[in-house]
């Protein structure tokens, strides 16, 4: 499981293209999420995308709605994508376990990237987040319903996830002094997403 994880990098770096094609074109079911997400910022907000893929759709609808981006994705091919499709805004090719970043952001998303990391990583992210944060700032991510690791597939490639138990991340955003505003356990209204929405309390 630990080597198919590490090989998440390269494997969205390989299937950019497609993956921009399919995710761009697909029926966009988790839009209401997006739209909750910027509900809850106040407008022209600063919001940090974690593995922000190609920008399309999500980055692209935050844009629309006047929210300031800032992407970090590890393909390059994904963020040539964001650079040519909103240029007025900052896209940086780079992990997102350790974003080259100082500022703090108003909103910190890591959407249908989050779950990629091996469960160590995920908790370390949590210190990411905190650091990241502004006061009052909102964090969205997906993850599963259960503590586990799983292998789907994605154009004959092997696609590794991973998830926490909703325990631990309750536990581990209280820690960094995140209050939960809505998690959802398999959303049939999102394809299925585990999602969770939380607010700092600083």
């Amino acid at each position: 499981m630990s080597k198919l994880a590490d090989q998440i990098i390269g494997h969205y770096e390989r299937h950019a293209i497609a993956w921009d094609g399919d995710r761009t074109h697909a029926a966009w079911n988790d839009k209401p999420w997006h739209d909750r997400f910027i509900g809850s910022l106040p407008k022209g907000a600063t919001v940090l995308d974690l593995g922000c893929g190609s920008g399309s759709p999500v980055a692209r609808h935050m844009a629309a709605n006047g929210l300031k981006i800032t992407g970090v994705d590890s393909s390059p091919t994904f963020i040539s994508l964001c650079r040519s499709r909103l240029p007025g805004h900052t896209w940086l090719v780079g992990d997102m376990r350790s974003p080259p970043l100082k500022p703090k952001f108003q909103g910190i998303l890591a959407w249908d990237s989050f779950f990629h990391l091996k469960p160590a990583d995920q908790r370390k992210m949590f210190a990411v987040f905190g650091e990241q944060a502004a006061p009052s700032a909102v964090l969205m991510f997906n993850a599963g319903p259960s503590h586990g690791e799983a292998v789907g597939s994605y154009r004959g490639d092997p696609l590794y996830h991973a998830s926490l138990d909703p325990a631990e991340y309750a536990a581990l955003l209280d820690g960094i002094g995140f209050d939960i505003v809505s998690p959802v356990v398999e959303d049939p209204h999102a394809g299925g997403r585990t999602v969770w929405l939380a607010r700092s309390r600083a």
